[in-house]
C-alpha cells in the first residue's frame, strides 16, 4: 500500500489490559525522524528480521484496523535505516478469526521465526481489556512480497485463552538446545506464560498446563510482551513492563532476566526471580523518547517501538544495537 495511504489511516492511541493494539501513522509524523532511520518508520510490536549479507530487513507489525481489514503490516528495507511500506500479510483476516474473538479488529504483535526453510507467523487476536484472546499461525517460504512463491497460509489457532487464567496474546519463540520450540505469551492478568511446540507444524506439542516464568506479584500485572534470546548458555527474558499505548503519558520500559533451562526459573542481575517481580533494566524513557517496549532482537539489534516528541507522540520503530557486559544485554539511545 502506499505510503499516502497509510498517513491517512492516522494514528490511534489505545491502552487496555489485553495489552498493546494500535497501528497506522501520522501525517505529521512523515516531516521528520530520528534514531537516524527514514521513510515509514510508523511501527507497533516490531518483529524485526534483519538483513544478512546485504539482504533486504523486514519488520512485520501491529496491523490497523482502517487499513486491510486491521491484518498484520509489513515494512522493507535495504539497509536498516530506509524503511518502506510493503504491505499487509492478507486483505481479510482468516474467516474463523471473527467467531473464535467476537469483536476483533486489528491483528496484534507478530512474532518471526524461521525453521527448516519455513518462515512461522505468530499473531494474537484479541480486544481491549478482556483475555477472550487467540494466539494464530501462518506459516512461508519467504518474508518479501516480491518473492516468487511468496504467500502465508493460515495454520490455525496455537493457543486461546477464552476462560482461562492467562492471555494469549504477545507471542515470543525459541528453540532449546534439544532444537525443541517453544512459545512464551502474556498480557497483564497471570503474567508470562511458557508452552511447548512441535515442529514442523509449529502448534502446540500438548495440552499440558502452560508453565508460568514471570510475574510483578502486584496488580494489575503490568508485564507483556516476552522474547526469549538464547546465548552463551543462558535464555534471555525480555520483557515489557508497565503501560503502553498512552502516547507521551505511556510507561512502557524493557527489562531482562536470564535462566539456564528455557522453562525457568529466570533471575534478574540482582538475584531476584522474575516470577517475584525481578527484571534489570534494559531500557526505558529518555528526553523525548517515550515509553519503549514491544521488543524483538535479530542479530545484535534490539527493536521495539516508542513513542517520539519530536513527532508529537506518534509511535514508531526503534532499533538499537544490543550489546553485551558481564553476561547482560545493554542498550543506549543515540
Amino acid at each position: 500500500m502506499a505510503l499516502a495511504a497509510v498517513l491517512a489511516a492516522g494514528l490511534a492511541l489505545a491502552v487496555g489490559l489485553s495489552g498493546c493494539a494500535t497501528a497506522g501513522t501520522d501525517a505529521a509524523a512523515a516531516q521528520g525522524s530520528t534514531n537516524e532511520l527514514t521513510g515509514d518508520f510508523f511501527t507497533h510490536d516490531p518483529a524485526l528480521v534483519a538483513g544478512e549479507e546485504g539482504g533486504p530487513w523486514f519488520v512485520y507489525s501491529t496491523g490497523n484496523g482502517q487499513t486491510a481489514d486491521g491484518n498484520i503490516q509489513i515494512r522493507r528495507s535495504g539497509d536498516g535505516r530506509e524503511w518502506t511500506y510493503a504491505g499487509e500479510v492478507w486483505q481479510e483476516k482468516p474467516e474463523w478469526l471473527k467467531k473464535a474473538v467476537p469483536g476483533v479488529d486489528n491483528l496484534w504483535a507478530p512474532e518471526l521465526y524461521q525453521h527448516n526453510g519455513t518462515w512461522y507467523l505468530y499473531y494474537s487476536a484479541s480486544t481491549f481489556g478482556k483475555n477472550n484472546s487467540v494466539i494464530a499461525l501462518a506459516t512461508n517460504t519467504t518474508l518479501d512480497p516480491e518473492e516468487p512463491g511468496y504467500q502465508w497460509v493460515d495454520k490455525g489457532e496455537v493457543i486461546s485463552s477464552a476462560g482461562q487464567h492467562f492471555n494469549a496474546i504477545d507471542a515470543g519463540i525459541v528453540e532449546d538446545d534439544n532444537g525443541t520450540p517453544w512459545m512464551a505469551f502474556g498480557s497483564f492478568w497471570t503474567g508470562i506464560q511458557l508452552v511447548e511446540l512441535k515442529w514442523p507444524g509449529g502448534l502446540r506439542a500438548n495440552t499440558a498446563e502452560p508453565v508460568r516464568i514471570a510475574d510483578r506479584k502486584s496488580p494489575p500485572n503490568a508485564i507483556e510482551a516476552p522474547y526469549i534470546l538464547p546465548r552463551d548458555g543462558y535464555y534471555y527474558l525480555f520483557v515489557s513492563r508497565d503501560f503502553c499505548c498512552q502516547g507521551l503519558e505511556s510507561t512502557y520500559n524493557i527489562a531482562v532476566g536470564r535462566s539456564e533451562e528455557v522453562t525457568g526459573p529466570y533471575i534478574d542481575q540482582d538475584g531476584v526471580a522474575l516470577l517475584n517481580g525481578g527484571g534489570t533494566p534494559v531500557l526505558a524513557t529518555a528526553d523525548e523518547k517515550v515509553g519503549p517496549g514491544g521488543q524483538s532482537v535479530s542479530g545484535d539489534t534490539l527493536a521495539f517501538h516508542f513513542y517520539d516528541a519530536k513527532l508529537d507522540g506518534a509511535f514508531r520503530l526503534g532499533l538499537l544495537e544490543l550489546q553485551w557486559v558481564d553476561g547482560w544485554p545493554v542498550a543506549g539511545w543515540d
